[in-house]
């Protein structure tokens, strides 16, 4: 009972993290073959439609980090933003599916650091955090005491998540105590601010990296594992998606701490936010399917789901520059 009850205590608590333990992680291998053919199946054995579509859009919805990321971004872009982000969807849209009692907003707004101050005022009176890149964001380049500084700067300016890059290198180089060592670092700069960190994966070289990089970062105390900048190449995937479920699945049955995944980069349309909400049910369960625990990095997604239910609702498909974002 004891042992049950330190377990339900935990799971109320942020990722503490883990002292550094290479046997935790160096021999994960994963079967890229299966992960393929698992992936796969996802929307072939699922498939939904109408009202319960509708719903999981909805859920889709409050789970957006709703993101500008640009050079050209300026207050009044991040204004427009925030308002989105409070009123997500057309007031027509709310009435005719009879949900404005939902109070739907997005999961959070996430800007680079000479945003914050600005995302904060146009949120005030919200429950919405604001998240800002950090670390060098996308490269991760910067010296690190530079990458430190830049993390206080944004926790001070009023972010409640950092999100951080890694070092690519600490994982191309197998220098994983290097990697444990600086997100250590990132974690005790944060704060009381909630710690993401992106592991770039197809930067990463291979699923057997991705799964190793997952598990480093979650013992360094990471409350989120975040596949992309958004500005690779390559970005967010269902195989890697998986790959980093069962990691931090694997975690959880270790220490009973839940640590939250966010896919990032190249989820644009309704249908994938949908094949990444189903994987994610099938894998952590329906736990983890609140803002709290799974976010999507996005910027465009948010103007394909309003119009997919507007759909629902009309039948007809609407022009697509008539749910803009900012």
């Amino acid at each position: 009972m004891a042992q049950i009850l330190k377990h339900h205590l935990l799971n109320d608590l942020r990722n503490q993290g883990l002292p550094y333990d290479e046997h935790l992680f160096i021999d994960k291998k994963v079967n890229t073959s299966a992960v393929e053919r698992r992936c796969a199946t996802v929307t072939k054995r699922r498939s939904v439609k109408k009202v319960s579509q509708a719903a999981w859009l909805l859920k889709a919805i409050s789970c957006i980090d709703l993101t500008t990321l640009s050079g050209d971004d300026t207050p009044g872009r991040v204004k427009r933003l925030c308002a989105k982000a409070r009123s997500p969807i057309k007031r027509s849209i709310v009435d005719a599916l009879q949900v404005r009692d939902l109070n739907l907003q997005v999961g959070a707004v996430c800007v680079y650091h000479d945003m914050v101050k600005e995302a904060r005022n146009s949120l005030r009176g919200s429950e919405i955090p604001v998240a800002a890149v950090s670390t060098g964001f996308p490269a991760g380049l910067t010296p690190f005491k530079l990458k430190v500084l830049e993390i206080h700067e944004s926790v001070a300016a009023g972010a409640e998540e950092i999100d951080v890059v890694i070092s690519r290198q600490h994982v191309l180089n197998a220098n994983w105590k290097k990697l444990y060592d600086e997100v250590k670092e990132y974690k005790s700069a944060c704060g009381k601010s909630h710690l993401k960190t992106i592991l770039a994966t197809g930067e990463l070289g291979t699923l057997r990296n991705v799964a190793k990089a997952s598990w480093v970062c979650m013992m360094a105390g990471a409350d989120f594992i975040k596949t992309s900048t958004g500005k690779e190449n390559i970005n967010a995937t269902l195989p890697v998606t998986l790959v980093m479920l069962r990691a931090i699945r694997d975690y959880y049955e270790l220490t009973g701490h839940k640590v939250g995944y966010k896919p990032a980069g190249g989820i644009s349309k309704a249908k994938d936010a949908l094949n990444y909400l189903i994987i994610v049910n099938e894998e952590l369960g329906r736990a983890w399917l609140n803002p709290k625990l799974f976010r999507f990095g996005a910027s465009s997604l948010l103007s394909d789901i309003e119009r997919q239910l507007d759909f629902y609702i009309t039948g007809q498909y609407s022009a697509f520059n008539r749910h803009g974002l900012s």
